[in-house]
Protein backbone atom coordinates (compact mmCIF):
# COMPACT_ATOMS: atom_id res chain seq x y z
CA UNK A 1 0.00 0.00 0.00
CA UNK A 2 3.27 2.41 0.46
CA UNK A 3 3.61 3.22 -2.99
CA UNK A 4 0.12 3.36 -3.81
CA UNK A 5 -0.20 5.88 -1.12
CA UNK A 6 2.43 7.67 -2.24
CA UNK A 7 1.25 7.61 -5.71
CA UNK A 8 -2.08 8.98 -4.64
CA UNK A 9 -0.56 11.60 -2.45
CA UNK A 10 2.06 13.27 -5.39
CA UNK A 11 -0.48 12.61 -8.09
CA UNK A 12 -3.77 13.20 -7.25
CA UNK A 13 -3.74 14.55 -3.31
CA UNK A 14 -1.46 17.36 -3.68
CA UNK A 15 -2.41 18.60 -7.10
CA UNK A 16 -5.99 19.29 -5.76
CA UNK A 17 -4.69 20.63 -2.80
CA UNK A 18 -2.98 23.06 -4.96
CA UNK A 19 -5.78 23.56 -7.42
CA UNK A 20 -8.22 24.43 -4.45
CA UNK A 21 -6.32 26.23 -2.75
CA UNK A 22 -5.33 29.07 -5.29
CA UNK A 23 -9.26 29.72 -5.57
CA UNK A 24 -8.65 31.54 -2.43
CA UNK A 25 -5.67 33.83 -3.44
CA UNK A 26 -5.65 36.83 -5.58
CA UNK A 27 -3.03 37.54 -8.30
CA UNK A 28 -0.41 38.16 -5.47
CA UNK A 29 -0.66 35.23 -3.52
CA UNK A 30 -2.75 36.60 -0.61
CA UNK A 31 -5.85 34.91 0.78
CA UNK A 32 -8.92 36.44 -1.19
CA UNK A 33 -12.79 35.12 -2.08
CA UNK A 34 -12.66 37.21 -5.46
CA UNK A 35 -11.91 34.16 -7.46
CA UNK A 36 -14.71 32.11 -5.50
CA UNK A 37 -17.47 34.88 -5.79
CA UNK A 38 -16.11 35.09 -9.17
CA UNK A 39 -18.69 30.99 -9.84
CA UNK A 40 -21.70 33.57 -9.44
CA UNK A 41 -21.62 34.78 -12.68
CA UNK A 42 -23.95 34.19 -15.05
CA UNK A 43 -21.67 32.78 -17.58
CA UNK A 44 -20.10 30.55 -14.84
CA UNK A 45 -23.88 29.70 -13.61
CA UNK A 46 -24.62 28.54 -17.34
CA UNK A 47 -21.21 26.84 -17.89
CA UNK A 48 -21.93 24.81 -14.73
CA UNK A 49 -25.76 24.01 -15.89
CA UNK A 50 -24.79 22.59 -19.59
CA UNK A 51 -22.21 20.21 -17.95
CA UNK A 52 -24.94 19.45 -15.46
CA UNK A 53 -27.29 18.74 -18.47
CA UNK A 54 -25.06 16.95 -20.85
CA UNK A 55 -23.86 14.69 -18.20
CA UNK A 56 -27.57 13.82 -16.97
CA UNK A 57 -28.69 12.98 -20.51
CA UNK A 58 -25.96 10.97 -21.67
CA UNK A 59 -25.97 9.48 -17.93
CA UNK A 60 -29.72 8.51 -18.46
CA UNK A 61 -29.30 7.35 -22.01
CA UNK A 62 -26.14 5.12 -20.92
CA UNK A 63 -28.05 3.82 -17.70
CA UNK A 64 -31.27 2.51 -20.67
CA UNK A 65 -28.94 1.51 -23.24
CA UNK A 66 -26.81 -0.30 -21.21
CA UNK A 67 -29.26 -1.76 -19.15
CA UNK A 68 -30.74 -3.23 -22.03
CA UNK A 69 -27.56 -4.85 -23.13
CA UNK A 70 -27.11 -6.18 -20.20
CA UNK A 71 -30.32 -7.54 -19.88
CA UNK A 72 -29.66 -9.21 -23.43
CA UNK A 73 -26.44 -10.55 -22.35
CA UNK A 74 -27.93 -12.35 -19.06
CA UNK A 75 -29.24 -14.98 -21.31
CA UNK A 76 -26.24 -16.13 -22.67
CA UNK A 77 -23.03 -18.29 -21.78
CA UNK A 78 -21.20 -16.54 -20.16
CA UNK A 79 -18.36 -18.41 -21.53
CA UNK A 80 -19.46 -18.37 -24.89
CA UNK A 81 -17.71 -16.61 -27.72
CA UNK A 82 -20.67 -13.82 -27.56
CA UNK A 83 -20.96 -12.35 -24.09
CA UNK A 84 -16.82 -12.92 -23.83
CA UNK A 85 -16.50 -10.70 -27.10
CA UNK A 86 -19.18 -8.11 -26.24
CA UNK A 87 -17.25 -8.17 -21.88
CA UNK A 88 -14.03 -7.60 -24.06
CA UNK A 89 -15.39 -4.98 -26.08
CA UNK A 90 -17.04 -3.17 -23.23
CA UNK A 91 -14.00 -3.03 -21.23
CA UNK A 92 -12.23 -1.26 -24.25
CA UNK A 93 -14.57 0.94 -25.54
CA UNK A 94 -15.45 2.15 -21.36
CA UNK A 95 -11.78 4.33 -21.82
CA UNK A 96 -11.56 4.75 -25.17
CA UNK A 97 -12.35 8.37 -25.09
CA UNK A 98 -10.28 11.58 -25.38
CA UNK A 99 -8.77 12.97 -28.70
CA UNK A 100 -9.05 9.36 -30.36
CA UNK A 101 -12.84 9.24 -29.77
CA UNK A 102 -13.36 13.06 -31.42
CA UNK A 103 -10.82 11.81 -34.34
CA UNK A 104 -12.59 8.62 -34.61
CA UNK A 105 -16.71 10.59 -34.64
CA UNK A 106 -14.55 13.72 -36.72
CA UNK A 107 -13.45 11.28 -39.90
CA UNK A 108 -17.14 9.28 -39.93
CA UNK A 109 -19.50 12.19 -39.19
CA UNK A 110 -17.51 15.34 -39.70
CA UNK A 111 -18.29 17.83 -42.21
CA UNK A 112 -15.86 15.96 -44.68
CA UNK A 113 -16.36 12.40 -43.08
CA UNK A 114 -16.72 9.28 -44.37
CA UNK A 115 -20.47 8.63 -43.39
CA UNK A 116 -21.54 12.38 -44.00
CA UNK A 117 -19.95 12.42 -47.74
CA UNK A 118 -21.51 8.61 -48.51
CA UNK A 119 -25.23 10.25 -47.10
CA UNK A 120 -24.80 13.13 -48.98
CA UNK A 121 -23.61 12.02 -52.29
CA UNK A 122 -25.89 8.97 -52.44
CA UNK A 123 -29.26 10.24 -50.97
CA UNK A 124 -28.94 13.81 -51.01
CA UNK A 125 -28.63 13.88 -47.18
CA UNK A 126 -26.92 17.27 -45.50
CA UNK A 127 -26.16 15.92 -41.95
CA UNK A 128 -24.93 19.54 -41.37
CA UNK A 129 -27.98 21.33 -43.10
CA UNK A 130 -28.78 23.19 -39.77
CA UNK A 131 -25.04 23.66 -38.68
CA UNK A 132 -22.44 22.47 -37.78
CA UNK A 133 -23.59 20.45 -34.45
CA UNK A 134 -21.04 17.98 -34.17
CA UNK A 135 -18.63 20.74 -32.94
CA UNK A 136 -20.86 22.02 -30.38
CA UNK A 137 -23.01 21.15 -27.16
CA UNK A 138 -25.34 18.54 -29.01
CA UNK A 139 -22.17 17.05 -30.87
CA UNK A 140 -20.53 15.97 -27.10
CA UNK A 141 -23.46 13.38 -26.81
CA UNK A 142 -23.01 10.97 -28.83
CA UNK A 143 -19.05 10.62 -28.41
CA UNK A 144 -20.12 10.72 -24.55
CA UNK A 145 -22.62 7.53 -25.11
CA UNK A 146 -19.96 5.61 -26.78
CA UNK A 147 -17.81 5.36 -23.43
CA UNK A 148 -21.02 5.70 -21.47
CA UNK A 149 -22.98 2.45 -22.80
CA UNK A 150 -19.77 0.08 -22.19
CA UNK A 151 -19.15 2.01 -18.70
CA UNK A 152 -23.05 0.80 -17.59
CA UNK A 153 -22.35 -2.54 -19.29
CA UNK A 154 -19.42 -3.47 -16.91
CA UNK A 155 -21.25 -1.82 -13.37
CA UNK A 156 -24.68 -3.36 -14.13
CA UNK A 157 -23.93 -6.84 -15.23
CA UNK A 158 -22.86 -7.97 -12.02
CA UNK A 159 -26.07 -6.75 -10.67
CA UNK A 160 -28.13 -8.45 -12.95
CA UNK A 161 -26.76 -11.36 -12.47
CA UNK A 162 -26.93 -11.23 -8.63
CA UNK A 163 -30.68 -12.08 -9.06
CA UNK A 164 -31.28 -14.92 -7.88
CA UNK A 165 -33.20 -18.06 -9.64
CA UNK A 166 -35.21 -18.98 -6.88
CA UNK A 167 -37.01 -15.86 -6.69
CA UNK A 168 -38.17 -16.03 -10.57
CA UNK A 169 -39.41 -19.41 -9.44
CA UNK A 170 -41.17 -18.19 -6.21
CA UNK A 171 -42.92 -15.57 -7.89
CA UNK A 172 -44.32 -18.05 -10.57
CA UNK A 173 -45.47 -20.52 -8.23
CA UNK A 174 -47.47 -17.93 -6.54
CA UNK A 175 -49.11 -17.19 -10.29
CA UNK A 176 -46.53 -13.83 -10.51
CA UNK A 177 -46.54 -13.14 -13.98
CA UNK A 178 -42.84 -11.65 -15.50
CA UNK A 179 -44.34 -8.52 -15.53
CA UNK A 180 -44.93 -9.01 -11.13
CA UNK A 181 -41.81 -10.36 -11.04
CA UNK A 182 -39.52 -7.10 -12.45
CA UNK A 183 -41.88 -4.79 -10.45
CA UNK A 184 -42.20 -6.63 -7.25
CA UNK A 185 -38.97 -8.35 -6.55
CA UNK A 186 -36.54 -7.16 -9.90
CA UNK A 187 -36.72 -3.72 -9.92
CA UNK A 188 -37.01 -3.01 -6.39
CA UNK A 189 -34.00 -5.46 -5.65
CA UNK A 190 -31.98 -3.68 -8.73
CA UNK A 191 -32.93 -0.01 -7.74
CA UNK A 192 -29.87 1.21 -5.85
CA UNK A 193 -27.43 -0.16 -8.37
CA UNK A 194 -29.13 1.23 -11.47
CA UNK A 195 -29.43 4.73 -9.68
CA UNK A 196 -25.81 4.26 -8.46
CA UNK A 197 -24.71 3.53 -11.70
CA UNK A 198 -26.81 6.38 -12.50
CA UNK A 199 -24.73 8.63 -10.38
CA UNK A 200 -21.19 7.09 -11.82
CA UNK A 201 -22.10 7.82 -15.57
CA UNK A 202 -22.99 11.55 -14.64
CA UNK A 203 -19.46 12.04 -12.65
CA UNK A 204 -17.75 10.18 -15.30
CA UNK A 205 -19.27 12.70 -17.93
CA UNK A 206 -19.02 15.51 -16.12
CA UNK A 207 -15.11 15.27 -15.30
CA UNK A 208 -15.00 14.57 -18.89
CA UNK A 209 -12.37 17.01 -20.37
CA UNK A 210 -10.05 15.75 -23.44
CA UNK A 211 -13.16 15.03 -25.99
CA UNK A 212 -14.93 18.25 -25.40
CA UNK A 213 -11.96 19.74 -25.89
CA UNK A 214 -10.56 18.43 -29.41
CA UNK A 215 -14.51 18.69 -30.31
CA UNK A 216 -15.10 22.08 -29.52
CA UNK A 217 -11.94 24.64 -30.33
CA UNK A 218 -14.01 27.80 -29.40
CA UNK A 219 -15.86 28.95 -26.28
CA UNK A 220 -16.04 27.35 -22.50
CA UNK A 221 -19.45 25.64 -23.06
CA UNK A 222 -18.57 23.11 -20.10
CA UNK A 223 -16.50 23.49 -16.94
CA UNK A 224 -13.69 21.24 -17.85
CA UNK A 225 -13.50 23.68 -20.93
CA UNK A 226 -14.21 26.50 -18.39
CA UNK A 227 -10.73 25.78 -16.42
CA UNK A 228 -8.82 25.96 -19.65
CA UNK A 229 -10.09 29.16 -20.84
CA UNK A 230 -8.91 30.24 -17.35
CA UNK A 231 -6.03 28.95 -17.38
CA UNK A 232 -4.87 30.07 -20.81
CA UNK A 233 -7.05 33.17 -21.64
CA UNK A 234 -6.99 36.67 -20.54
CA UNK A 235 -8.64 36.88 -17.18
CA UNK A 236 -10.51 39.52 -15.39
CA UNK A 237 -8.84 41.74 -12.84
CA UNK A 238 -9.06 40.18 -9.51
CA UNK A 239 -10.24 37.01 -10.55
CA UNK A 240 -6.87 35.56 -12.04
CA UNK A 241 -7.37 32.23 -10.17
CA UNK A 242 -10.66 31.41 -11.27
CA UNK A 243 -9.32 28.15 -12.29
CA UNK A 244 -9.09 27.03 -8.86
CA UNK A 245 -12.55 27.67 -7.79
CA UNK A 246 -13.68 26.32 -10.75
CA UNK A 247 -12.27 23.24 -9.54
CA UNK A 248 -13.68 23.38 -6.30
CA UNK A 249 -16.66 24.15 -7.96
CA UNK A 250 -16.39 20.87 -9.66
CA UNK A 251 -14.83 18.90 -6.81
CA UNK A 252 -17.80 19.38 -4.67
CA UNK A 253 -19.98 17.94 -7.10
CA UNK A 254 -18.05 14.99 -8.02
CA UNK A 255 -17.67 14.78 -4.29
CA UNK A 256 -21.42 14.84 -3.49
CA UNK A 257 -22.16 12.43 -6.70
CA UNK A 258 -19.23 10.02 -5.50
CA UNK A 259 -20.63 9.77 -2.16
CA UNK A 260 -24.27 8.93 -3.14
CA UNK A 261 -22.65 6.09 -5.60
CA UNK A 262 -20.55 4.48 -2.81
CA UNK A 263 -23.57 4.69 -0.17
CA UNK A 264 -26.13 2.83 -2.97
CA UNK A 265 -23.51 0.55 -4.17
CA UNK A 266 -23.03 -0.36 -0.59
CA UNK A 267 -26.48 -1.37 -0.22
CA UNK A 268 -27.16 -2.96 -3.25
CA UNK A 269 -23.85 -5.33 -2.40
CA UNK A 270 -25.75 -6.51 0.69
CA UNK A 271 -28.05 -8.52 -2.76
CA UNK A 272 -25.12 -9.93 -4.33
CA UNK A 273 -24.15 -11.89 -1.47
Amino acid sequence: MLPFGAYVLVFLALPTALAVGSGFADGDGAFSLSAVTGLGDPVILKTFWNSVWLSALTAVLGVLLGAAVCYALLGMQPTGWLRTTVDAVAGVLAQFAGVPLAFAYIAAIGINGLVTVFLRDRFGLDLYATGTWLYEMPGLILPYLAFQVPLMVIVFLPALEGLKPQWAEANAILGGSRATYWWRIGLPVLLPSLTGSLLLLFANAFSAYATAAALISQGSQIVPLQIRGALSSETVLGRENLAGALALGMILVMALVMAGYSALERRASRWRR
